[in-house]
């Protein structure tokens, strides 16, 4: 079975009720799970005024709490349940101004380890390929 084909570590369900037992501002922030796969998560955010800024655009940090959930989700989808997996370092790149819609963030893993995890996340429109943003980060996953 490769890691393509290997199911993940915590399954979506599993992964919204961590989020809403732990982090309840994340459904009421508009964002949510669309995907997970053994080591990559793609979440959502809806466009409102609550993510909003002056421009007609997405605010850079929803853009930023995107990156960092979608991560967050791809590096529990490889460790399980393990809700102080924190971010230990995240860089951002904006890209170009985003329309005022939903936004994807398509998080991988590209460096797992039992103690750090290091991924990529792209953002994007939904329904446009082209990416508004790039971040990388590494996560601290506490052992025992």
């Amino acid at each position: 079975m490769t890691s393509q084909e290997r199911p993940p570590a915590l399954a979506i369900a599993d992964f919204i009720h961590l989020l809403d037992e732990h982090m309840p501002q994340v459904r009421a922030g508009g964002f949510s799970v669309v995907d997970m796969g053994w080591g990559s998560c793609t979440m959502r955010v809806a466009a409102s005024e609550r993510t909003s800024r002056a421009g007609g655009t997405i605010s850079g940090p929803t853009m930023f709490a995107l990156a960092d959930l979608a991560l967050y989700g791809a590096v529990l989808s490889q460790v399980g349940n393990v809700p102080l997996a924190v971010t230990s370092d995240m860089n951002i790149h904006f890209l170009r101004k985003p329309p005022l819609r939903p936004l994807l963030g398509e998080a991988r893993i590209l460096k797992p380890g039992k103690r750090l995890a290091y991924g990529e996340v792209l953002i994007r429109s939904e329904d446009d390929p082209v990416p508004v943003a790039h971040a990388t980060g590494t996560y601290a996953i506490p052992v025992g």
